[in-house]
Protein backbone atom coordinates (compact mmCIF):
# COMPACT_ATOMS: atom_id res chain seq x y z
CA UNK A 1 0.00 0.00 0.00
CA UNK A 2 1.59 3.05 -0.95
CA UNK A 3 1.82 5.90 1.73
CA UNK A 4 -0.68 8.27 0.18
CA UNK A 5 -3.40 5.65 0.51
CA UNK A 6 -2.22 4.85 3.97
CA UNK A 7 -2.64 8.57 5.19
CA UNK A 8 -5.60 8.70 3.54
CA UNK A 9 -7.18 5.47 5.14
CA UNK A 10 -5.48 6.67 8.20
CA UNK A 11 -7.88 9.89 8.46
CA UNK A 12 -10.60 8.23 7.31
CA UNK A 13 -10.51 5.75 10.17
CA UNK A 14 -9.89 8.37 12.58
CA UNK A 15 -12.81 10.52 11.80
CA UNK A 16 -14.76 7.53 11.66
CA UNK A 17 -14.12 7.09 15.33
CA UNK A 18 -14.67 10.93 16.17
CA UNK A 19 -18.17 10.69 14.90
CA UNK A 20 -18.61 6.93 16.11
CA UNK A 21 -17.56 8.31 20.09
CA UNK A 22 -19.33 12.32 19.50
CA UNK A 23 -22.36 9.91 19.25
CA UNK A 24 -21.78 7.75 21.99
CA UNK A 25 -20.71 10.03 24.30
CA UNK A 26 -23.87 12.25 24.86
CA UNK A 27 -25.40 10.59 27.78
CA UNK A 28 -29.02 10.70 30.19
CA UNK A 29 -28.80 8.98 33.11
CA UNK A 30 -31.73 6.80 31.81
CA UNK A 31 -28.92 5.56 29.16
CA UNK A 32 -26.94 4.28 31.98
CA UNK A 33 -29.80 2.45 34.09
CA UNK A 34 -28.56 -0.85 34.53
CA UNK A 35 -26.69 -3.63 36.07
CA UNK A 36 -22.68 -3.62 34.42
CA UNK A 37 -19.98 -6.41 34.94
CA UNK A 38 -16.27 -5.58 35.04
CA UNK A 39 -14.83 -5.92 31.84
CA UNK A 40 -11.70 -4.27 32.93
CA UNK A 41 -10.08 -1.90 35.37
CA UNK A 42 -6.35 -0.74 34.24
CA UNK A 43 -4.48 1.82 36.11
CA UNK A 44 -1.05 3.47 34.32
CA UNK A 45 1.63 5.59 36.35
CA UNK A 46 4.82 5.90 35.58
CA UNK A 47 4.15 4.75 32.67
CA UNK A 48 3.63 1.34 33.66
CA UNK A 49 0.05 -0.35 32.43
CA UNK A 50 -0.98 -2.76 35.34
CA UNK A 51 -4.45 -4.48 36.23
CA UNK A 52 -5.46 -2.61 39.42
CA UNK A 53 -6.93 -5.22 41.01
CA UNK A 54 -5.21 -8.19 39.27
CA UNK A 55 -6.12 -10.80 36.87
CA UNK A 56 -9.32 -12.12 35.84
CA UNK A 57 -10.94 -9.76 38.55
CA UNK A 58 -14.72 -9.67 39.08
CA UNK A 59 -16.80 -6.60 39.02
CA UNK A 60 -20.14 -4.98 39.15
CA UNK A 61 -22.23 -1.86 39.11
CA UNK A 62 -25.68 -1.09 39.60
CA UNK A 63 -27.14 2.15 38.42
CA UNK A 64 -30.58 2.44 39.57
CA UNK A 65 -33.14 4.91 38.02
CA UNK A 66 -33.29 7.14 40.85
CA UNK A 67 -30.13 8.05 40.56
CA UNK A 68 -28.31 5.44 43.17
CA UNK A 69 -25.23 3.33 42.92
CA UNK A 70 -22.96 0.55 43.61
CA UNK A 71 -20.00 -0.12 42.48
CA UNK A 72 -17.81 -3.26 43.91
CA UNK A 73 -14.32 -4.75 42.50
CA UNK A 74 -13.11 -8.35 43.53
CA UNK A 75 -9.56 -9.57 42.67
CA UNK A 76 -9.11 -12.58 41.46
CA UNK A 77 -8.25 -15.32 44.20
CA UNK A 78 -7.69 -13.61 47.34
CA UNK A 79 -6.16 -15.28 50.14
CA UNK A 80 -8.34 -16.93 52.69
CA UNK A 81 -7.88 -16.11 56.17
CA UNK A 82 -5.93 -18.57 58.62
CA UNK A 83 -8.36 -17.58 61.81
CA UNK A 84 -11.71 -18.14 59.25
CA UNK A 85 -12.48 -14.81 60.98
CA UNK A 86 -12.23 -11.92 58.71
CA UNK A 87 -11.98 -9.63 62.14
CA UNK A 88 -8.79 -11.45 62.77
CA UNK A 89 -7.21 -11.22 59.21
CA UNK A 90 -3.43 -10.88 59.65
CA UNK A 91 -1.67 -7.66 58.62
CA UNK A 92 -0.55 -9.34 55.41
CA UNK A 93 -4.10 -11.19 54.56
CA UNK A 94 -5.76 -7.56 55.20
CA UNK A 95 -3.26 -6.04 53.07
CA UNK A 96 -3.67 -8.36 50.23
CA UNK A 97 -7.42 -7.97 50.35
CA UNK A 98 -7.75 -4.31 50.79
CA UNK A 99 -4.96 -3.84 47.78
CA UNK A 100 -7.26 -5.84 45.34
CA UNK A 101 -10.57 -4.63 46.25
CA UNK A 102 -13.24 -1.90 46.03
CA UNK A 103 -16.61 -1.31 47.09
CA UNK A 104 -18.75 2.00 47.06
CA UNK A 105 -22.18 2.85 47.20
CA UNK A 106 -24.39 6.12 46.94
CA UNK A 107 -25.47 8.62 44.04
CA UNK A 108 -24.61 9.26 40.91
CA UNK A 109 -25.58 11.75 37.72
CA UNK A 110 -24.60 11.73 34.29
CA UNK A 111 -23.82 15.12 32.61
CA UNK A 112 -22.66 14.70 28.77
CA UNK A 113 -19.31 13.14 29.05
CA UNK A 114 -19.15 12.99 32.74
CA UNK A 115 -19.97 10.46 35.31
CA UNK A 116 -19.89 12.03 38.61
CA UNK A 117 -20.35 9.84 41.87
CA UNK A 118 -21.46 11.48 45.04
CA UNK A 119 -19.59 8.51 47.18
CA UNK A 120 -21.75 7.82 50.31
CA UNK A 121 -19.35 4.95 52.02
CA UNK A 122 -16.49 3.49 50.30
CA UNK A 123 -14.01 0.57 51.14
CA UNK A 124 -11.18 3.35 50.53
CA UNK A 125 -12.82 5.50 53.12
CA UNK A 126 -10.58 8.36 51.96
CA UNK A 127 -13.74 8.75 49.15
CA UNK A 128 -16.66 8.48 51.46
CA UNK A 129 -18.33 12.03 51.38
CA UNK A 130 -16.61 13.13 48.25
CA UNK A 131 -17.43 13.63 44.71
CA UNK A 132 -15.74 11.66 42.09
CA UNK A 133 -15.88 12.46 38.42
CA UNK A 134 -15.62 9.92 35.40
CA UNK A 135 -14.84 11.18 32.38
CA UNK A 136 -16.62 8.61 29.75
CA UNK A 137 -14.84 7.48 26.87
CA UNK A 138 -16.79 4.79 25.40
CA UNK A 139 -20.44 5.13 26.24
CA UNK A 140 -23.10 2.93 24.20
CA UNK A 141 -26.03 0.70 25.51
CA UNK A 142 -23.83 -2.18 26.17
CA UNK A 143 -20.58 -0.67 26.61
CA UNK A 144 -19.03 1.75 29.29
CA UNK A 145 -15.66 3.00 29.71
CA UNK A 146 -14.76 5.98 31.65
CA UNK A 147 -11.15 7.37 33.20
CA UNK A 148 -11.02 7.87 37.05
CA UNK A 149 -7.95 10.52 37.17
CA UNK A 150 -6.90 9.63 40.55
CA UNK A 151 -6.74 5.90 41.09
CA UNK A 152 -7.46 4.62 44.51
CA UNK A 153 -4.28 3.07 43.99
CA UNK A 154 -2.26 5.99 42.59
CA UNK A 155 -2.28 6.64 38.46
CA UNK A 156 -4.69 7.30 36.12
CA UNK A 157 -7.12 4.15 35.85
CA UNK A 158 -9.08 3.25 32.80
CA UNK A 159 -12.51 0.86 34.05
CA UNK A 160 -14.57 -1.04 31.03
CA UNK A 161 -17.95 -2.45 32.14
CA UNK A 162 -20.49 -4.51 29.69
CA UNK A 163 -24.35 -4.39 30.34
CA UNK A 164 -25.52 -7.08 32.05
CA UNK A 165 -28.21 -8.46 30.08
Amino acid sequence: MRATSRKCLATALWLASLCVLSTALAQTPADLVGTWTLVASITERDGVRREQFGPKASGMMILDESGHFMLTIIGADLPTFASGNRAQATTEESKAVIARTIAMIGRYSVNDETLTFDVDASTFPNWAGTTQKRVIVVGTHNALEYVTPTASSGGVGSVRWSRLR
